[in-house]
């Protein structure tokens, strides 16, 4: 938690970096979201001392530009890729300020967490990370519109019509954390970017240093947060991801007012606020705010946890609908969305995509790996067609059976009646996986035997008759969606441009670059 040393302006001051207080130690201004670099950018002898992988030179890749800020651990940069000429942002992470074990765990598990939340769009979208000697350096895309802190500083308070807009995407983000089993712990508005300085930019979260996986029940204890924005049930070492919808209420009674609902002279004062739980409607604004905000805001402050308003219902709540583009659809978690994407896949591209998730690194599929075993709750090593059904269900959406059977059918790629983990993780990844192009070659090597540079119609017959998928029909149909110049085989070009369509993430016009 962080000290404060004075009273409460008209308009909130940032806090200072919270300072550890337990085994979870704050690092989150310093590190930004994360993604791997491909095995051929090892350049450096030995092996990183933080995340255990080939050293690699950042400088080779990128040229360093103007210094952006600068925290605790290390500096951020503007950085250009030198092939693309595109621009990011660059975080440095001096390793020799990595003291102690928990500083260590702590860029591990961020990394692990940014692997797992990727694809999201109100998320940073991060790109790859190198380790030298002296530091590790994190590339994520630029944000250009700096901190939702800075223009609550600059307006004062949003209109009614903007704070909505901005608490949508704030909730966005905390379904879709909590969806993929994972608490933030740390929401605030320094901890939001806009992408860039137009006034309707989107907004992304960044600084998951404090995030946690967790599980349907668990029970948390550890004392992490900022002091403004940490909910009673943290204070008192007892809390669930309940704790994430507090902060977010918080930063909503902000957006509306400029000030904060619970302060004081310093940091044990604001706790005891906070315990007290009753945030002042009374003061301007808020006698010209609509009693539809207010009653927001203060559902999202229920002092009880299991009182508050879930993300669903934060969603659909008057104030949240009105003029709002908030869907009448129900808002499905994210590996639901993504096995469903997978059930309409052809027979070609989900054998494909179980050859690339076989070949994937732990980093990057560690969290979907916990949420298997969450799921496979008697520790068999599948997931049943009940277990899928609860374990659907305890992540928070309603799944009829037909549909869990039919969920059932498509990611159980070998026909056996159950999901095993390389399984799931092909039906639940998310699609950006593939994004790298050695993984689509080597995904179509495995189909091609001969190497001849095409998969023909015997080649793709075997490779689907060892996972009991092979008929005439899928034969045919596969062919007439991705045989576009009707010669009888599959080459490279037509393979990449099936395993890419429908994936609006993904940039189709990429070139072959086999190295």
């Amino acid at each position: 938690m962080g000290n404060n040393s004075g009273g409460y302006p008209s308009t909130p001051p940032p806090p200072p970096p919270p300072e550890p207080t337990s085994a979870a130690v704050s690092i989150s201004s310093v590190l930004p979201p994360y993604a791997p670099a491909p095995p051929r950018r090892a350049l450096s002898a030995g092996t990183g001392r933080v995340l255990g992988r080939p050293m690699s030179n950042v400088h080779s890749f990128y040229i360093f530009g103007r210094e952006l800020g600068h925290g605790q651990f290390g500096v951020t940069h503007i950085v250009t890729h030198r092939a693309t000429r595109q621009t990011f942002a660059c975080k440095s992470i001096a390793t020799r300020k990595l003291v102690t074990a928990n500083d260590f765990a702590d860029v591990r598990r961020e990394v692990h967490i940014m692997h797992h939340l990727t694809g999201f769009r109100n998320i940073v979208e991060l790109k790859e990370v190198f380790e030298d000697p002296h530091y590790v350096h994190l590339v994520m895309e630029l944000c250009a519109g700096g901190e939702l802190f800075d223009r609550i500083i600059a307006k004062g308070h949003y209109s009614e019509r903007a704070a909505a807009g901005l608490c949508r995407q704030i909730v966005t983000v905390v379904h879709a954390c909590h969806s993929m089993g994972v608490m933030h712990r740390d929401l605030k508005p320094e901890n939001f970017l806009f992408l860039s300085t137009d006034e309707d930019a989107p907004l992304k979260a960044t600084d998951f240093g404090l995030s946690v996986f967790f599980k349907p029940g668990d029970v948390f204890k550890d004392l992490v947060g900022s002091a403004y924005y940490v909910a009673p049930e943290v204070l008192r070492r007892n809390y669930g991801p309940e704790a994430d919808i507090w902060s977010a209420g918080v930063i909503l009674y902000i957006l509306l007012c400029g000030v904060p609902p619970f302060w004081g002279g310093n940091e044990r004062s604001i706790f005891c606020a906070v315990l007290r739980g009753h945030p002042d409607f009374k003061a301007d604004p808020w006698p010209s705010i609509s009693s539809s905000a207010k009653d927001l805001v203060k559902k999202m402050l229920q002092i009880h946890p299991k009182e508050r308003l879930t993300v669903v219902e934060i969603l659909n709540h008057p104030w949240m609908r009105e003029d709002g583009d908030t869907s009448d659809e129900p808002l499905d978690i994210a590996v639901l969305t993504r096995m469903k994407q997978f059930c309409a896949m052809n027979k070609l591209k989900k054998v494909a995509l179980k050859v690339i998730a076989e070949n994937l690194s732990e980093e990057e599929i560690i969290g979907l790996k916990e949420m298997f075993k969450s799921m496979d709750t008697d520790n068999s090593g599948t997931i049943t067609f009940d277990e899928l059904k609860a374990g659907l269900s305890n992540f928070g959406t309603k799944v009829s059976e037909p549909e869990v059977m039919q969920l059932m059918e498509a990611a159980d790629v070998d026909g056996n009646g159950t999901i095993d983990y390389i399984e799931f993780i092909t039906a639940t990844m998310h699609m950006n996986r593939m994004e790298r192009e050695n993984r689509l070659y080597k995904a179509f090597e495995y189909f091609d035997k001969d190497k001849s540079g095409y998969i023909t119609i015997e080649e793709l017959e075997h490779v689907l008759k060892e996972y009991n998928m092979v008929d005439a029909k899928a034969i045919k149909e596969i062919l007439a969606e991705v045989d576009t110049d009707h010669d009888g085989n599959i080459n490279y070009d037509e393979f990449v441009t099936m395993m890419r369509k429908g994936n609006p993430d993904l940039v189709t016009n990429r070139r072959r670059n086999l190295i």
